[in-house]
């Protein structure tokens, strides 16, 4: 990541990591949908999404979504999805089943908030590879603030299932975070950057939900993630 991380004990209060000010945008951005295809926007540079370490991946962009490259994503103006053009890698010719691979995956963020206390942004992964491939922990996420500075959402703690992904198949997590309804301008987040589980490679999506809360108070809801787990009723093919 290019912008440091800083502590954010006086700002959102949340998991503990950034400051950020609060800026002017949108008190609540209404519902939304970021997409990338399966040849997605990816940098090499990223942590692996589903290690040990917890450790996220965030990416830079100003506010578009970024298009495929080997320094890092790019931005697009518009708000449009994310595209890139890798190949994707990795197949199962020796009948071994090998990871969902970042290039093979359609990648969309969708808020799915329901109440005015938490917010939930959804993270679909689509297996457009081709082949089956095994999708196990959690994805590593970074948001990125109108400000440049970015947040490494931790995890909820919640042990994860491996699942196998056939062609066609979609795996999901969510994304919760404090619903701001101060009456203040809030936080705005323009990027969600996301690394599938075990993975290096990260995609960079437009933030389809409002803004966060400059400050926490009692009961507030975490800003965290779920482990990544198979869509029941994902159509194969």
């Amino acid at each position: 990541m290019k912008h440091t991380r800083k502590a954010v004990a006086t700002v959102i209060g949340l998991v503990a990591t950034l400051s950020l000010t609060a800026c002017n945008g949108d008190d609540n951005a209404s519902a939304d949908t970021s997409t990338t295809s399966p040849a997605a926007s990816a940098d090499k540079g990223g942590d692996k999404g589903g290690d040990d370490k917890g450790s996220s991946t965030g990416g830079n962009t100003g506010g578009g979504s970024g298009e495929a490259s080997t320094g890092g994503a790019g931005s697009t103006g518009g708000g449009e999805a994310a595209q890139g053009t890798a190949a994707g890698t990795g197949d199962n010719s020796d009948g071994k089943i090998d990871i969902c691979r970042t290039d093979e995956l359609e990648v969309n963020a969708t808020d799915n908030t329901t109440d005015k206390t938490e917010g939930v942004v959804t993270v679909v992964f689509k297996n457009g590879g081709g082949r089956d491939c095994s999708i196990n922990g959690y994805a590593g996420v970074d948001l990125t603030a109108s400000t440049g500075d970015t947040l490494s959402v931790d995890r909820n703690g919640e042990a994860p299932h491996p699942d196998i992904l056939k062609d066609g198949e979609s795996a999901a997590f969510n994304i919760t975070f404090p619903y701001n309804n101060t009456g203040g301008s809030g936080i705005r987040i323009t990027n969600l950057v996301v690394t599938p589980p075990n993975e290096t490679k990260h995609v960079t999506l437009d933030w389809p939900a409002g803004t966060l809360p400059v400050s926490d108070g009692e009961g507030t809801v975490k800003l965290e993630i779920s482990p990544v787990g198979k869509v029941s009723d994902s159509p194969a093919g």
